[in-house]
C-alpha cells in the first residue's frame, strides 16, 4: 500500500490541501467539524504525517537505520563500523535501533519510519522474528531494506550473511578431532536462521563421525543470562556430561566461563569449548577461548554498499545472498589433553 499523503486527503475530502494540513496542525482557522472529518478521512485511510516533507522540500533524508538486537554483542559493534564506514563517505548519518530481542519493539520501530525518517533500513532481526509482514508494509513505501546476519530467508531482499552452517560444522569437527566424543551445543532460538543452519552443521559434522546428537545436549537458550546460567549448569551436571561445548552466540562465552568454575570443571581437560565471538579478550581469557569469528566489519560494510547501491537505483538482485566466510580461530580452551 502506497503512503497517503495530504493530496490525496484532499481528494477525498474535496477540500484544499491547504485545508487538510492546518486541520492536521489544529489551527484556529478550521472549524471544529472540518478538523472531525479531516482526522477520521486520515485514520481510515492510515495516513502517517511526514515530519520532515517541509524541511527537506522533496529531497532524502539522508538517514540510514540500522536495527539490531543489542550492542553489547561485539559482532554489532564492529558491523556498525563497517556501515558508518561505508555511508558516511557518500554523505549519509547511521541511526541505530535496538530490539533488545523484542518482535514488538521491532514492529513498532518500522512504524516509526512510514513518515520518510530514514532513506533505506540494514537489520538484523530479533530473536522472536517470524513474520516479515512489518518489513513488507516498509518496503511498501519504497523504502529499501538489506538484512545483515540474522535474516528472514523468505523476504525477496538482499542479505548479507556468514557461511553459518559450514562454521557450525567446522567448530563441532574441531572438537571431534581434539578428543570429545559427547558435544553439546547451545542455540539462541528454535525459529532464528542462522541458529538453525549452525546447529545443522554441528549436527552433520557429529553424524559424519558416527556419534549422537542428543536432544538433552542441544540447548535452546534465552535473551537471560540468569536462565543461560542454570541451563548450562544442568547441562554439565548430567550423569554423562559433555566433553565439548559448541555456543552458538558470544554472550554464552561467560556464562560457560562461570559455570565450570562454578563446578570446578577444568578447561580443556574437562571440557572443551568452541564460541562462535568476535571478542577482543578472547585471547587473555583463562584459558584463550578458540573462536568462530565472523568478518563483521566486512558484513556491514558489504550489507551498506548493496543498501546504496538501491539508494542510488543502480541494479541489485532483491533475492541475492551474499556470503562471507568465517574464520576458526584456535587458541587454549581446545587443546588436546
Amino acid at each position: 500500500m502506497k503512503k497517503v499523503n495530504i493530496k490525496a486527503l484532499a481528494q477525498e475530502l474535496n477540500l484544499s490541501s491547504s485545508t487538510i494540513s492546518k486541520a492536521l496542525r489544529d489551527s484556529y482557522e478550521i472549524s471544529a467539524a472540518t478538523k472531525q472529518r479531516v482526522l477520521e478521512m486520515a485514520a481510515r485511510l492510515q495516513y502517517t504525517p511526514n515530519a520532515y516533507a517541509s524541511s527537506l522540500r522533496g529531497k532524502k533524508s539522508k538517514n540510514i537505520a540500522v536495527i539490531i538486537p543489542e550492542v553489547a554483542d561485539s559482532f554489532f559493534s564492529l558491523a556498525i563500523n563497517g556501515i558508518e564506514a561505508a555511508v558516511k563517505v557518500k554523505g549519509y548519518h547511521v541511526l541505530i535501533y535496538l530490539t533488545h530481542e523484542s518482535f514488538a519493539a521491532e514492529s513498532a520501530i518500522m512504524k516509526e519510519f512510514y513518515s520518510g525518517r530514514v532513506d533505506g533500513v540494514l537489520m538484523s532481526v530479533s530473536r522472536e522474528t517470524t513474520d516479515g509482514q512489518h518489513i513488507r508494509q516498509l518496503m511498501a513505501q519504497d523504502i529499501p531494506v538489506v538484512f545483515f546476519d540474522r535474516a528472514l530467508e523468505e523476504l525477496p531482499v538482499a542479505k548479507v550473511l556468514t557461511d553459518d552452517y559450514h562454521s557450525g560444522y567446522t567448530a563441532a569437527r574441531h572438537l571431534i578431532q581434539n578428543g570429545c566424543r559427547r558435544i553439546a551445543f547451545l542455540g539462541m532460538s528454535e525459529t532464528l536462521s542462522i541458529s538453525h543452519h549452525r546447529r545443522a552443521g554441528y549436527q552433520h559434522a557429529l553424524q559424519e563421525y558416527g556419534l549422537a546428537a542428543t536432544r538433552k545436549n542441544m540447548i535452546s537458550c534465552t535473551a537471560d543470562p540468569a536462565v543461560n546460567y542454570k541451563l548450562v549448569k544442568k547441562l554439565l551436571q548430567q550423569a554423562t556430561p559433555p566433553d565439548g561445548i559448541v555456543a552458538s552466540m558470544e554472550k554464552l562465552t561467560t556464562t560457560v566461563y562461570q559455570v565450570c568454575q562454578a563446578l570446578q570443571l577444568r578447561m580443556p581437560a574437562d571440557v572443551k569449548l568452541v564460541c562462535f565471538s568476535n571478542l577482543e579478550i578472547a585471547t587473555i581469557l583463562q584459558p584463550s577461548l578458540t573462536t568462530i569469528t565472523q568478518p563483521a566489519f566486512e558484513m556491514g560494510k558489504t550489507a551498506a554498499e548493496l543498501l546504496l547501491r538501491q539508494l542510488e537505483k543502480k541494479p541489485v538482485r532483491q533475492a541475492e545472498a551474499v556470503i562471507i566466510p568465517s574464520e576458526l580461530v584456535i587458541r587454549d580452551s581446545t587443546k588436546k589433553s
